[in-house]
């Protein structure tokens, strides 16, 4: 399956669907579409991560990158709804403790920054 990307600019922050598959093939285009909105959009960035079904060490790294440029600019990233497998990782490297997790997009846009 192939990535596919809806970008949403919201009051307090910019959401980025990301759906399908997100590894080696794939990263680049969502590398690029979050930086863009990072800067074009807004600082505090939301990934609905509903409808991803897959991430390997590629996926990772394109969310630590997007933290990284989000915290310099004086936002943030927080995540929304990641499917089990993609959960399972975030919680197993780590990454969950350093951008936060939440249910859904909503509530990572109220909460966000906390």
């Amino acid at each position: 399956m192939k990535l596919r990307l809806a970008r949403q600019s919201r009051p307090n922050a910019v959401v980025v669907a990301v759906e399908g598959e997100l590894d080696l093939f794939t990263a680049p285009f969502l590398r690029d579409e979050v930086r863009d909105a990072i800067t074009n959009d807004s600082p505090t960035l939301v990934l609905d991560l509903g409808e991803l079904s897959f991430m390997d060490s590629s996926g990772l790294s394109v969310l630590i990158e997007a933290w990284r440029l989000a915290t310099s600019e004086g936002g943030g990233v927080s995540l929304a709804s990641p499917q089990p497998p993609v959960a399972r990782i975030l919680r197993t490297t780590g990454l969950d403790r350093r951008i936060k997790v939440y249910p859904d997009v909503d509530t990572a846009i109220l909460r966000h920054p906390e």
